[in-house]
Formats: C-alpha cells, sequence, structure tokens
C-alpha cells in the first residue's frame, strides 16, 4: 500500500521520548484536494491505537468554534473511557448561564444613581477592543472598509459594557459573567487541565484535526494558544497533534512557531506506490493497471477509487471521456446507478430517504451500493461525497443541463421544507423556539442551500433575512449560515452569495458579532422590506437584552415602519415601552400585534405584563392566561403571573405558578429566588432556605443566592451565619455592592459601627453615585456622634438623587440632634412633600416638635402617621407621651392601651402605661404595668445583643420611675461596661429627660444618673 514513508514517519514517533527536544509534537499534513491527507490520517490514528495505552480524538469540520472543538474532542475520549468530567461539567455551567442570560427579564431602567443604572459611556478597554474588532473585519473583507467607519467603535463597545452589566445584574457572580462573556477563558484551563490528567495515565494522547483548510479560521488562534502558550495552561508532552489540510498554515499565527511543526507533504503516488495499492485491490494485469494510471493522474484519491470500481477480469475497455466525472464513474456500466451517483452529489449529505427521493425508482433500492463507493465516506448513517469529486459532479450538472438542475434542487428544497414542517407541527411556529431546536436548524439550512442553488439571485433575500435569525441564536450557527451562503455561491459560481458568506464569516469573529451582522444586513441593498423589518426587530432585541432600550425603541419603530402588518414587530415595540416603564404605549402595541397574530404568547406576556404594572389585575390575569394557553411551556408567563398574585396577597396561587415555572425550566434561576424572597415575606424561612440552597447547589458561584439566603438568615436572628453567607458572596463577587451594603446594615444592626461603616465605605467607592449607600453611612455616622459627616454624605445623597425623601428625613434628624431645629424642619417638609404618605419622618418631626414645645402640631403629625399605620405602636406611645403633657390623660389611656394590645410583650409600651395610670390617678393599674415591664426588661436583659442592650436601657428608666434610683444606677453601669456605642447613651439621656417631663417627681434620681451617661459621653 502506498505512503510508506510517510506511516514510518508517523510510527518511529512512538519510539521517541516526548520529553526529548526534537520530539514531534506537531504534524502538519499539507496536500491538494484528493492527494489521500484523510486517509493517512485515518491510518496514523490506527497506528497509534495500536499501541499500548495510546487514546486518540479525531476532529474534522463538524465543528464551527473552539468550544465546539473541545466538546468533539472531550466526547471521542470519553467513549474510550477517559471522559474529560471537569470540563464537560464547566460547559454544562457555561450553557445554563448563556441560558439564564437570554431568558432574563427584562427590567424597567434603574434611575441616576441607582444600583444598575448604566453608566453614560464605555469602559477604555471595551472601546479599544471594539476598534480592533472593526479593523480587523476591514482588513478580511474587500469593501467591508465602508461597512467598519460608518459604525461608531464606541456603540459597539458600549454594547459590550451593557451585557457585562446585564449579565452582572442578572447572574450576580463575577466568574460567571466572565464564563458567559469570554467561554474560551473559562473553559480552555479546565480542559487542558482534564487533559492533563488523561496524559498522566496513558503513554500518549493524539488529537487529529482533519479539513484544516475549512476550520482552521476559527480554531487556528486556540490551537497556537494551547500548544505553545500559557494564557489557558501548559499542554502535556505526551500529547501530538495533527493537522491536515489544503492550505499552508497562516503564518499571521503560526509564523513564529513553523519551525517547531513537522510537516508532511503529500503529492500524487509515485508510479511504485500506485501499483501497490492497485495490486492490494486485486488490480494485476497490465491493461488495467496502465488505464488507472492514465485516468487517476497518479492521485490517491482516484486510484483508490478506480481500483476498486475495476471487477478486475482484465478485458479490454474502450478509450472513456476524459471528463473528471467520467473517470469517478468508469466502471460503472448501469446508467440508472450513474445518474444515482449524479443526482446523489446535489444534497450536502444523503442519507436513505434523501437518496429515494432523487435517484430513478429502478435504482431505489441501491443505496447500500452507493454508501460503498470508493469517493463517498459514511457518517452516522448518512454519507458524504468527497469534495474532488462532488464539485466536479455539481460543475457537470449545472453546466449540462440548467433547467434540471434548478428542478433538482427545487425538489430538495421541499424535501428539506416537508422536514422542517413535520418539526413545526410539534414545536409551533415561535421563530425563537424554532431556532433552538437543531434538528429544525439543520432542515433550515439544507432547504435555504437548495433554494440558493436553484434561484441564486431570488433566494438571496431570506437567505439574509434568516441570517438574523442565526445571529440570534449563537456564533457558531451563524458561521454554517455563512458557509451554506458561501458554498451555494462556489456550486453555482454566484459571485453576490460568495461575497456574503465570506462577510459573514468575518463578522463572526468580530468581539460583537450580532451588532456587526445586522448593521451589514441593513446596509445590504439585496434585503427587501421585510427582511429590513426583521432585522431591526432582532438588533432591538439585541439592544434591550444589554439595557439600551432607547436604542431599541429607534429600531423597533423603524420595524414596525417597514412592516406595519407583522406582528412581531409590534410586539417587539411593546416589550420594549414594557421595558422603558411605558406601559400605555406597550399596551396598544401589543394590541397591534395579537391583532395581526391571536396566537403570540409573547405579546400577551408582554401586554399582559404591562397591565399588571398598570394594577390592571384583571387584564393582567386574562392576558397571561392566554399566553399560557398558546404556550403551555412558557416559564416566564408563569412567573410573572405569580408577581399579580404576590400583588393582591394571594401567596399559595403565587407559589403554584413559580412551582410550575419551575417544572418547565428547572435552570429558572429568577423564579427560584422569587419564590425564595416569597417564602420569605410569608415568615416561611425552612423553605425560603431551602430554595436559596436549591440555587447554590446549582451553582455555588451563584453570588446572589448567597446574599439572599443571608437575609434569611438575617430576619431568623441566626446573624453568624448571615454572615457567613454575605462573606461568600464577596468572596465570589467582590463588586457586589447590594451584598456590601446589606452586609453593613447587618452589623449595624449588631452594634458592631467600624465594620459598619467599612462596609459602607467599600460600597461607594465600588460606586460613588451609590445615594443608599450614602444615607446608610450617614446613619451610622449619626449613631456615631460624627454628626458633621452624616450631613455631609446625606448632602451627597440627596445631591445624587434630588427626590430621595429617606436621605432628607435623616438628615433632618441629624440636624435636630445637633439644634439646628429650622434646618430640621425644613427638611422634614421637603421629605413630606415628596412622600406625603411617610409615616416614618411624620413620626419623627412629631418628636422634634414635641421636644420644641410645639405639642399641637406633634399631635397633628402622630395622627395623621398613625392614619398611615395605624398599628404602630411607636407613634401610638409618642402620641400618648404629648397628650399626657397637655393633660388629655384619657386620651393619653387609649392610646397606650392600644400599644400594649399591638404588641404586649415590648416593655417599654408597659412601662409608658403605668406612668401614664399613675398620672391619671390609677395606682394599682400602674403598678401592675411596672410590674410587667420589669418582667419582660429582666428576661430580655440577660440575653446578648440590641435586644439585651435595649432592654437594660428600658431597665434604667424604669428604676428611676419606681424612684429606685440606686438600682437604676447600677444598671446603667452595667450598660456602661458593655460599651454600647455612643448612639444608645445619647438614646438613654434622651429616655430620661422625656421621663422626667412625664414624671417630675422622679427628676431627683434621674440627675445623677443622666450626669453619670453624659461623662460617659465626653470621655468617649
Amino acid at each position: 500500500m502506498g505512503r510508506r514513508g510517510e506511516l514510518a514517519v508517523f510510527r518511529e514517533t512512538f519510539a521517541r521520548d516526548p520529553e526529548g527536544a526534537d520530539f514531534p509534537f506537531l504534524f502538519h499534513v499539507r496536500g491538494n484536494g484528493g492527494v489521500g491527507k484523510s486517509t493517512l490520517v485515518r491510518q496514523w490514528e490506527s497506528t497509534a491505537r495500536e499501541q499500548p495505552s495510546v487514546v486518540t480524538a479525531y476532529v474534522d469540520d463538524e465543528v464551527h468554534d473552539a468550544l465546539e472543538a473541545m466538546e468533539a474532542v472531550s466526547a471521542r475520549l470519553g467513549r474510550q473511557g477517559h471522559p474529560l468530567k471537569r470540563f464537560d461539567k464547566q460547559l454544562t455551567t457555561y450553557r445554563q448561564r448563556r441560558h439564564q442570560a437570554e431568558s432574563a427579564v427584562a427590567a424597567p431602567q434603574s434611575g441616576p444613581g441607582e444600583p444598575g443604572a448604566a453608566a453614560a459611556g464605555p469602559s477604555p478597554s471595551s472601546t479599544v477592543a471594539a476598534q480592533v474588532g472593526l479593523a480587523g473585519l476591514g482588513a478580511l473583507v474587500p469593501g467591508a472598509a465602508l461597512f467598519t467607519g460608518a459604525v461608531d467603535p464606541q456603540q459597539v463597545a458600549l454594547g459590550a459594557d451593557r451585557v457585562r452589566a446585564m449579565l452582572n445584574t442578572r447572574l450576580r457572580s463575577h466568574d460567571d459573567v466572565q464564563l458567559v462573556m469570554n467561554p474560551l477563558t473559562g473553559l480552555a484551563p479546565v480542559f487542558l487541565d482534564d487533559l492533563a490528567e488523561v496524559a498522566e495515565r496513558c503513554e500518549r494522547v493524539v488529537l487529529f484535526f482533519d479539513v484544516y483548510e475549512r476550520t482552521g479560521p476559527v480554531l487556528d488562534t486556540w490551537l497556537r494558544t494551547i500548544t505553545f502558550g500559557d494564557e489557558y495552561g501548559s499542554l502535556p508532552v505526551n500529547v501530538q497533534i495533527v493537522l491536515a489540510g489544503q492550505l499552508r498554515l497562516d503564518t499571521r499565527v503560526w509564523g513564529d512557531r513553523l519551525g517547531q511543526v513537522t510537516e508532511v507533504s503529500l503529492e500524487v503516488f509515485s508510479e511504485e506506490e500506485a501499483r501497490t495499492l492497485l495490486a492490494t485491490h486485486g488490480v494485476t494485469d497490465e491493461p488495467s493497471i496502465e488505464l488507472v494510471l492514465r485516468l487517476s493522474g497518479r492521485l490517491p484519491l482516484l486510484v483508490d477509487m478506480l481500483a476498486r470500481s475495476d471487477p478486475g477480469g482484465g478485458a479490454a475497455t474502450g478509450d472513456p471521456s476524459e471528463t473528471a466525472v467520467e473517470r469517478f464513474l468508469k466502471w460503472e456500466p448501469d446508467p440508472e446507478r450513474r445518474e444515482a451517483a449524479l443526482a446523489c452529489a446535489l444534497p450536502l449529505q444523503t442519507d436513505e430517504d434523501i437518496y429515494r427521493a432523487v435517484v430513478p425508482e429502478s435504482a431505489a433500492g441501491s443505496y447500500a451500493w452507493l454508501r460503498g463507493l470508493a469517493f463517498v465516506s459514511p457518517q452516522a448513517g448518512r454519507c458524504r461525497y468527497h469534495d474532488v469529486v462532488r464539485a466536479a459532479m455539481l460543475r457537470l450538472q449545472r453546466t449540462r443541463s440548467p433547467a434540471r438542475w434548478q428542478q433538482a434542487h427545487t425538489l430538495l428544497a421541499d424535501v428539506f421544507r416537508q422536514r422542517r414542517l413535520a418539526v413545526e407541527a410539534d414545536l409551533g411556529t415561535d421563530p425563537e423556539d424554532l431556532w433552538k431546536e437543531a434538528v429544525w436548524r439543520e432542515h433550515r439550512l439544507n432547504e435555504t442551500y437548495h433554494l440558493l442553488c436553484a434561484n441564486p439571485r431570488t433566494a438571496l433575500a431570506d437567505a439574509l433575512r434568516e441570517s438574523a435569525h442565526a445571529i440570534g441564536l449563537d456564533v457558531a450557527t451563524l458561521r454554517r449560515w455563512a458557509q451554506i451562503l458561501g458554498g451555494a455561491g462556489l456550486d453555482t459560481d454566484t459571485e453576490a452569495l460568495v461575497s456574503w458568506g465570506e462577510r459573514l464569516e468575518a463578522a463572526a469573529e468580530q468581539e460583537q458579532p450580532g451588532a456587526v451582522v445586522l448593521t451589514l444586513l441593513l446596509n445590504a441593498s439585496e434585503l427587501d422590506a421585510s427582511g429590513r423589518a426583521l432585522a431591526y426587530t432582532v438588533r432591538a432585541e439585541e439592544y434591550r437584552h444589554v439595557g439600551d432600550a432607547r436604542s431599541a425603541l429607534a429600531d423597533c419603530e423603524a420595524a414596525v415602519a417597514l412592516a406595519p402588518d407583522a406582528a412581531r414587530p409590534h410586539a417587539g415595540l411593546g416589550e420594549t415601552f414594557r421595558v422603558l416603564g411605558r406601559y400605555e404605549e406597550s399596551v396598544a402595541s401589543c394590541t397591534r400585534a395579537v391583532e395581526i397574530d391571536p396566537g403570540y404568547a409573547l405579546a400577551f406576556g408582554s401586554r399582559g405584563d404591562a397591565y399588571r404594572n398598570l394594577g390592571r389585575h384583571d387584564e393582567a390575569f386574562a392576558d397571561f392566561g392566554r399566553a399560557i394557553e398558546i404556550d403551555r411551556r412558557y416559564a416566564w408567563a408563569y412567573g410573572s403571573r405569580a408577581r399579580v398574585y404576590e400583588a393582591l396577597e394571594r401567596h399559595e396561587e403565587a407559589l403554584a405558578d413559580y412551582d410550575r415555572a419551575l417544572e418547565i425550566d428547572p435552570l429558572y434561576e429568577w423564579a427560584v429566588g422569587s419564590r425564595a424572597q416569597l417564602f420569605e415575606r410569608m415568615g416561611r424561612y425552612e423553605e425560603a432556605l431551602a430554595d436559596y440552597d436549591r440555587a447554590v447547589e446549582m451553582d455555588p458561584q451563584y453570588a446572589w443566592a448567597h446574599a439572599g439566603r443571608a437575609q434569611v438568615y438575617e430576619g431568623m436572628g441566626r446573624h453568624e451565619e448571615a454572615l457567613a453567607d454575605y462573606d461568600r458572596a464577596l468572596e465570589i463577587d467582590p463588586l457586589y455592592e447590594w451584598a456590601v451594603g446589606s452586609r453593613a446594615q447587618l452589623f449595624e444592626r449588631m452594634g458592631r459601627y467600624e465594620e459598619a461603616l467599612a462596609d459602607y465605605d467599600r460600597a461607594v467607592v465600588i460606586d460613588p453615585e451609590y445615594a443608599w449607600a450614602l444615607g446608610s453611612r450617614a446613619r451610622v455616622k449619626k449613631d456615631m456622634g460624627r454628626l458633621e459627616e452624616a450631613v455631609a454624605d446625606y448632602s451627597r445623597a440627596v445631591e445624587i438623587l434630588p427626590d430621595y425623601a429617606w436621605a432628607f428625613q435623616g438628615r433632618a434628624q441629624v440636624y435636630a440632634g445637633m439644634g439646628r431645629h429650622d434646618e430640621a424642619l425644613a427638611d422634614f417638609a421637603r421629605a413630606l412633600e415628596l412622600r406625603p404618605g411617610y409615616g416614618w419622618a411624620l413620626g419623627n418631626r412629631g418628636e422634634l416638635y414635641e421636644k420644641l414645645g410645639r405639642r399641637e402640631e406633634a399631635v397633628a403629625d402622630f395622627t395623621r402617621a398613625i392614619e398611615i399605620d395605624p398599628a404602630s405602636d411607636w407613634v401610638l406611645g409618642a402620641r400618648a407621651r404629648t397628650y399626657l403633657c397637655l393633660g388629655r390623660h384619657e386620651d393619653a389611656l387609649a392610646d397606650c392601651a392600644r400599644t400594649v394590645e399591638i404588641d404586649p410583650r415590648d416593655g417599654w409600651n408597659q412601662m409608658l402605661y403605668g406612668v401614664v395610670l399613675r398620672a391619671a390617678g390609677d395606682t394599682p393599674a400602674a403598678e401592675a404595668r411596672f410590674a410587667e415591664a420589669l418582667r419582660l426588661f429582666t428576661e430580655e436583659g440577660a440575653g446578648a445583643g440590641d435586644a439585651a442592650v435595649n432592654a437594660r436601657q428600658g431597665l434604667i428608666v424604669l428604676h428611676c420611675a419606681l424612684f429606685d434610683h440606686g438600682a437604676a444606677a447600677s444598671v446603667a453601669e452595667a450598660l456602661i461596661a458593655l460599651g454600647p456605642g455612643r448612639n444608645l447613651i445619647e438614646e438613654a439621656v434622651e429616655d430620661l429627660s422625656l421621663l422626667g417631663a412625664l414624671c417630675p417627681e422622679a427628676g431627683p434620681g434621674i440627675e445623677p444618673v443622666t450626669r453619670r451617661l453624659r461623662e460617659t459621653l465626653r470621655q468617649g
């Protein structure tokens, strides 16, 4: 058999030490089509498998990017008992995270300065990357410079930044964001680690990459990096790589390493090699040998094919036609089989059903014969012609009879159309659902190829329109689509198709391929109005996904103008209005969409959510119900309907909908988290924890789930576990500002003010415009007695958000503590102007009025606050105090009775009730309330944490109210010893002052305790 020398070159490597400096670890087999590269590579693989403890992986042009190549290697090694388990798991994680990102429900845009608000412009790094990508496109595609010059790289980069911002909001984990944004960086190191473990267990691992002239453009950089670089890790020394293709290696990628590549150049057979191969097939008579040598030109493929076809009888044969096709079919005398062989060259791949559809009826039973031809390669039940043979057969048929060519391709297009429609019968007609189905995509791709071959110019517009769908799925699908356009162009000799294939393939290599492709399409004169409308609609979806709703709106309006009678542009416009918070307009646009297409589930879903936001719950229920009726697996509709149930306090029905959403999509983390939050609001903490546990189990790097679980622990009083989860969330994502702020708030509640302050500082460093963190830091500074700094932080917060009522009332409290009463009252007024029903601000202003002796105004504020929240025992108590000072004992008693009804276990409520009862002359009842207060404070004071400190404050005041001054002084010393912080000491002084006003006879005992506490403040 031929190629003995090349076989020996590879075989002898197994006798050499891979650690040797001259070990040939990288082969490149190169030669023209038909010269026998694939045959040699398969022989090399068989040679490798014959060696002890050697595993191999063979990859051809079925892969379209580095991820698919790594997946193919993993699958082939797995079938030999060496799976790349961690890589497979990480690949699954990547697809899950990508699914989560793509299924994210767009939220209304954040206001300026709020968490999640988009930045004003792209980061410098993204701008540079986008500029490089655009420049690369200009270099790759002739004439593309006109396009790249028209695209603002700032806008492309801003898209990248918005993708990152959206993913940070959706995924929370910084690692997950990086995995989705740059999957190669997240997957290649794991791939190499697993490959290294296989290499440790085996003598040798050999990776074969055939048809490299096709896959090289998408695999070159990755292979060069894993072979010679250290970006992803190092390739084990006993791993060999074999590349096989028609072209020389790209010097732009491999140039400085070509000296380390073992080149194996294949030429046509020598006469001796050809005769040897013929002999192995039983062709030994000299006339037949001479004929094969002449017909084949000693091209290995043709030598092998003709040798297999010769009956070996040695009979003389007439001189055949000199066409290539005649050479391929020289030894097939049956004209119908010859026609069958020609017909089966038309499809990209053939299975038995396609074979029967295109061949003469008399040849219908000869599929096994076809699969046995020398130029046909079986592949998983289907078969594929060698490119050299297929190209010649296509040219022959196209030039011999253009009408039959068109008729045959039209027939094949209809075969694949029928297959596509059969899939649609099960999946429905929603384009997004269909494009996610691999079987449907394959049928649509083949249908389009044959339509382009039948009518290149008339079918181009539809093919370009479908390109918009392809980029909406993923880059690998876009590449496949581009290859179909380019392949149809070569097969029909149509330059326009070839050019579009090249442009789309080049665009697929850019950092933001979606924007590049869609803009290319929108600038294409070949695209009709409906195609342009689709491109605008898909680009709008891209904009919405990255948070750029305003750009989406412009594209949706352009799409509607181009296709006013198409449902999808109207639905896209309605969804964009929903995201922008323009709900009435959303309803109108979605209504138009469902008028055009009453079965458009997505439009009903968007309109339903717009109705929900408008508070029109009945209409929301109706729309979500209709969406679910159309698509029983519409998980988002179930989740969104659950939110309506939540708004109506119909919690069990909300839970049922969340459950159903998760049955449909077990990886729907938004639904897991939303259900966990609902459990938390319902006080069902264990179930909330279970959901967060589930989310963490699904992804241990899911920072949002750790932080959500921390909140539940916090609500359960399990502060240390809460802190542990916040810590874990911040280990995963150090820039997770919400977790930083929430941990700060917990530290604050625990009285750990320095740690709280440090976390608020960190949150403000992460986002200097984070108004909530500034306001919260101001509150801590107030509690620490750093009042001027507190005022500065509150002032900065309201500068960022001029309508931030909470910050105005917070600053008002600081002003009140500083004695700057007019400024305090002005800030309270501003807060209440912004939020007229702000009960907290009303209560605090009422207390200031009380302190200033403006008791009627205090009562008015307290009364308004109670109307807003009738169960606020704090405000009821404050009004009772004011009523007592006004001498309105009955009103004071009524308010006190209400406070103990609301919370009978609050010692402060019991104590105040006792003070009022004693002032009203009911001493026995007063003593009973004092006794109950003493019991409650004593129980709580025996514990730890905030409740114990609060109870000891209460005991100081209670002992003074009972005229037990020694006990009051003793408890005060115990409180001081705890070091509770300046704020709590100040609160105790203020409480004693209030008691003195309410109970003047307690004054002599109050004074020494107050003096001692103030002395502590001066010392601290």
